[in-house]
């Protein structure tokens, strides 16, 4: 079952791409303002950031996600700081909005695992810690948080999208959630209609006790199917790292033999 899953999201992955970088460099081309465009903006190709800073978009993240935890609905406790380390003015080409709701996700998932694991406890949390490691054909993006790790029921469930002990009742939470642009009508303005927000974005920004159990499994299947990868390592009891593979888009390491088969389904 999580293996037909994973390959229908995948092929619409592909389809989406390709349809969002239709309409972007279309809209480029028609602008006024095709040939100068303003610096930052200059960045982007269609959907694709040239230039994406792994830091600016940690701290962007990271600010947001710190501040969904804050909400009510969260259940109080400190919220942990998070530490930037290594490679910092790493940039890599990226279509920027894959990236954002990965480490959304890590890095939501690392702040509520150490809120709940410090629940009546009045001294600061230990932080989160974010290394960036730069690679001529890679980076690599680990995140590490004293979350207490993930218990043993769970392990063998974490990238399955209709398995494991909560599965139920997580399901039960979809219910609840916004709802997701997913035709191109929705997701550009049409016959005067206006613009929706994107799928990823809704998602990654749902209230902390809106609980879904895939956003560990779409996040893996967004990083392969950009020829990177995504892996936990937890240690129950004290913490877990989450690598996150990037592959530098358009080199000679990215998978095109397998993304063309995946585009096949």
């Amino acid at each position: 079952m999580d293996a037909f899953v994973q390959a229908m999201l995948r092929a619409r992955i592909s389809r989406r791409v390709i349809a969002e970088q239709h309409l972007a460099l279309t809209e480029t081309f028609n602008s006024p303002w095709h040939v100068p465009r303003p610096s930052s903006e200059n960045d982007f190709v269609g959907e694709v950031l040239l230039r994406c800073n792994a830091k600016e978009v940690i701290e962007r993240c990271g600010k947001i996600a710190q501040d969904i935890c804050r909400s009510p609905e969260a259940g109080g406790g400190q919220v942990p700081d998070i530490k930037i380390l290594g490679h910092t003015n790493a940039t890599f080409p990226y279509v920027l909005s894959h990236l954002e709701y990965i480490i959304s996700e890590l890095l939501r998932n690392s702040i509520q695992a150490v809120m709940e694991t410090n629940v009546g406890s009045t001294s600061k949390p230990e932080p989160i810690e974010v290394l960036i490691c730069e690679a001529p054909q890679h980076v690599v993006i680990r995140i590490s948080d004293r979350g207490g790790g993930v218990s043993r029921d769970l392990l063998p469930y974490l990238y399955s999208f209709t398995k494991g002990p909560r599965s139920s009742r997580r399901l039960e939470n979809f219910g609840q959630v916004p709802e997701l642009a997913a035709t191109v009508n929705e997701v550009t303005p049409a016959l005067g209609g206006k613009k929706r927000d994107s799928s990823l974005g809704a998602l990654a920004s749902r209230p902390p006790n809106m609980k879904l159990g895939m956003g560990l499994p779409m996040s893996k299947v967004y990083a392969e199917y950009w020829a990177g990868g995504l892996e936990l390592h937890s240690l129950e009891g004290y913490g877990v790292d989450a690598f996150l593979q990037i592959s530098r888009l358009g080199n000679q390491n990215e998978q095109l033999t397998s993304r063309a088969s995946i585009d096949a389904v």
